[in-house]
């Protein structure tokens, strides 16, 4: 049914190989065992297999060589060793997300297709039951349920009966053997124990990244010269893996290039995928339930959004009576005002420079949170991601989704902040205006953070990068530290924090507090419209970044 011929798999392309030349025939209907020392390349032998990893060679489905990939990623599923599910799902969500996200299917086949697959898998009793509830038995059942919602005809496991009880291997292995005789799949499952070969109808034997032996158990004892298969490992390490390459050769593991025995009738339908945008109604309506039902997460947005606008007001609560006394002066012209009051002109001064920190503040506050809001939105996923597109997932769905989530909500954050400093700050401006440049510095650093996300693989290096590229926003921006002249303009187009302080602070060109800053720096200033602009451009980076990070393949 599936089979590999002289299949070299590398790490990365131009790498030393860690499968060499490896050739395996797994036939249809069939419960196959592939063992080995550990890292001696069974994982990578399957990865190499579904293209996971660079290969060359030449993989043959039903005894006919694929045109491609996707051909195979149709009818074979990949079970990894340990589940890749939401947490905060329910048993019975997980298994309904994956159906909509794979299959074209309406609500009343959903319900249907979720209680066979659970009942099938030993779960019928724990739909209720979140994910992060399940022991480590149920989640490699709830594994198995998930690559069944594409009804592959074969299905390669990797450990998934690795580190259990012997109660819940067997639980395991039962469900294998069901998959195999009431289902008519082909399975292919990596075991450490070797104490279990019985149960299935072959062995593969894999030494140093080489098949070095395939066929029943009987024939393997035989083969090597043993009594007991827990013998195995001590027997494979007393020659080289060129010696049991041979000796597998002479004893007719040589490939004839004959497919006729391998051949089996292909699947008589293919299933069809939902539609993108049906695939983002699902991402985008799970990522709202895992939103409310991580009350960890809940707590920390809700805390940022609406604790960093109170800092703002904090700080300003000192100079308000300073701030008020400015903005109700109805002397002359301000700056004849200034020239005829000393005292009033360093009074003036001093709310200038509170007005224009209280402006970068809110900035940098805002970058925070957009930080908050996409350094591990991806990153944190990226083996569930993996996952979901091997069985069908788009890809530009899935960013789509995580970039109208992340947009909106730092552009939210942005709105609130402006609407709580104003009103209790009472600073002048355009409504619109300030709203407008405050929202696009959150859904810009946001979705900028976001594209960190998708191109680096680890979560803890994409928050990393996400604080030192807010962390040198401030000095960078030129506006608490003046930058020398020749590094302005070659930095200032990059500066979320510059755009978002000279947008606002123009929105406030009628006020006194406007005339004030500028008496102080006359430097040029970008007006609202023009910041928004630079502001979406951040933003087409950063969705840039997430649409090419999302394409390119990173398990972890």
């Amino acid at each position: 049914m599936l089979a590999c011929h002289n299949l070299t798999v590398r790490p990365r392309p131009g790498a030393a190989p860690l499968v060499h030349a490896a050739t395996a025939r797994f036939g249809a209907g069939g419960l196959h065992a592939l063992i080995g020392p550990s890292g001696c390349g069974k994982t990578t032998l399957l990865k190499g297999i579904l293209d996971i990893l660079p290969s060359e060679g030449e993989i043959l489905l039903h005894g006919r060589p694929l045109e491609s990939r996707d051909a195979l990623l149709r009818e074979v599923a990949f079970a990894p060793q340990f589940s890749i599910a939401h947490g905060k799902l329910t048993v019975a969500e997980s298994v309904a997300c994956a159906l909509k996200l794979y299959q074209s299917v309406d609500d009343a086949t959903v319900a249907a297709r979720i209680g066979e697959l659970l009942q099938l898998v030993g779960l019928a009793e724990r739909g209720g039951t979140l994910v992060e509830k399940l022991s480590g038995g149920q989640l490699r059942r709830l594994g198995l349920a998930l690559e069944l919602t594409t009804d592959p005809t074969c299905l390669l496991c990797d450990e998934v009966t690795s580190g259990l009880d012997p109660r819940s291997e067997d639980q395991i292995l039962a469900v294998l053997r069901a998959l195999v005789e009431e289902r008519a799949k082909t399975v292919v499952c990596v075991i450490h124990n070797l104490a279990k070969l019985s149960q299935f109808d072959t062995v593969t034997v894999v030494y140093e990244g080489a098949v070095v032996f395939q066929g029943a158990l009987a024939a393997m004892l035989a083969h090597f010269g043993i009594g007991d298969a827990l013998e195995l490992y001590d027997r494979l390490s007393e020659q080289t893996r060129a010696h049991w390459q041979e000796r597998w050769v002479e004893h007719g593991g040589r490939w004839n290039g004959d497919h006729e025995t391998l051949l089996t009738p292909a699947r008589s339908a293919v299933r069809e995928r939902p539609s993108l945008f049906s695939q983002l109604g699902t991402l985008l309506g799970r990522r709202l339930r895992l939103m409310w039902r991580d009350r960890g997460y809940v707590v920390l947005t809700l805390a940022i959004t609406f604790g960093f606008p109170c800092l703002v007001v904090i700080f300003a609560l000192g100079g308000l009576p300073q701030m008020r006394g400015l903005s109700l002066d109805q002397g002359g012209g301000f700056l004849e005002t200034l020239q005829a009051r000393a005292a009033y002109r360093q009074s003036a001064a001093e709310t200038a420079t509170l007005v224009s920190g209280l402006i970068i503040f809110q900035v940098i506050l805002l970058c925070l949170m957009g930080s908050n809001n996409g350094a591990r939105e991806i990153a944190g996923e990226r083996a569930l991601y993996e996952k979901e597109r091997m069985s069908g997932l788009r890809p530009a769905a899935y960013a789509w989704s995580k970039l109208i989530y992340v947009a909106l909500l730092g552009a939210g954050q942005g709105a609130w902040m402006t609407v709580f400093v104003k009103v209790l700050c009472q600073f002048p401006g355009e409504w619109g205006a300030q709203l407008a440049v405050l929202s696009a510095v959150g859904a810009s650093m946001s979705v900028v953070c976001l594209g960190l996300s998708a191109v680096l693989q680890s979560p803890d290096k994409a928050s990393l990068l996400s604080i030192y590229l807010v962390g040198f926003q401030l000095p960078l921006s030129g506006v608490v530290l003046a930058l020398p002249p020749a590094l302005v303009w070659a930095v200032r187009p990059f500066i979320a924090t510059y755009w978002g302080w000279a947008g606002y602070l123009m929105a406030m060109t009628e006020s006194r507090f406007y005339d004030a800053v500028v008496m102080l720096d006359k430097g040029w200033l970008s007006s609202p419209a023009g910041a928004v602009a630079v502001l979406g451009a951040h933003l087409a980076i950063g969705a840039t970044l997430l649409f090419w990070g999302c394409q390119r393949k990173r398990w972890p």
